[in-house]
């Protein structure tokens, strides 16, 4: 006899989008990957790797989340501890101050786009994040004179303005996206989304994200830029701290 087909995983509910203050949450197990240590979850507060930001990690139930990776809309979580059955129904809860942590390093990271987009029109070609350090590359060639201690002081000020940050969606695809909401040299926005989320710092700079961020620009704190190298002809990377 043919061998069954695994079961559809449904698409997890990523609550983290609409919410990123949002700890907590139950939730249903509705695929559990044995071999792997990782289950989906019908919704979830997680923060799946992706788009230069690592995921979160946290608790569920009495087991510890060490990861989660969106595959196709259904955010796997990894787990260490006991894996629950499928159809249980679990409490999730972030480490938050990590995930605080990464909500002020993006926004900064955002900041420091908008400055540049607006003041050279550079495009951004990669980037990483971990808890308050982060880099980001552009397509400079050079970089002008005194650039660094220009940067931290254009995204110091604009911490300083205090701007509010919205998160819209809109009704349309990743294949209909407006290139004026892409910052980065190719567009990353994953090719299944039917709805593109927005991160718009108001006054400064709006772009397609999925990342968690903060409120306000308020809340980044003191921004630093440790380092500006070359990293070969046309990218430039800029590495910054937060305090």
């Amino acid at each position: 006899m043919p061998a069954s087909e695994p079961p559809v995983v449904p698409p997890t509910e990523q609550l983290h989008l609409e919410d990123a203050y949002l700890r907590s949450s139950r939730a249903t197990v509705v695929g559990v990957d044995a071999e792997g240590r990782r289950v989906a979850l019908d919704r979830s507060v997680f923060h799946p790797t992706g788009g230069g930001q690592p995921s979160d990690t946290g608790r569920l139930g009495a087991a510890r989340v060490v990861g989660a990776r969106d595959e196709q809309g259904v955010v796997w979580h990894e787990i260490e501890g006991e894996l629950p059955a499928l159809g249980t129904e679990v409490e999730l809860e972030l480490d938050w101050d990590r995930r605080y942590q990464l909500m002020r390093t993006h926004t900064a990271l955002h900041i420091l786009c908008g400055v540049i987009w607006k003041t050279y029109g550079k495009a951004v070609t990669g980037g990483n994040m971990e808890p308050l350090t982060a880099r980001m590359d552009f397509e400079f060639d050079p970089l002008p004179e005194g650039f660094g201690a220009l940067m931290e002081e254009a995204v110091n000020a604009e911490v300083g303005r205090d701007r509010p940050i919205a998160v819209e969606f809109m009704d349309k695809g990743a294949a209909a996206i407006d290139p004026a909401l892409l910052r980065t040299k190719a567009n990353l926005v994953p090719s299944h989304l039917s709805r593109v989320r927005t991160v718009d710092i108001v006054g400064l700079d709006k772009q397609a994200d999925g990342g968690t961020h903060v409120r306000s620009t308020a809340e980044v704190g003191h921004v630093r830029v440790v380092k500006t190298e070359s990293k070969g002809k046309g990218n430039k990377r800029i590495r910054i701290a937060l305090d």
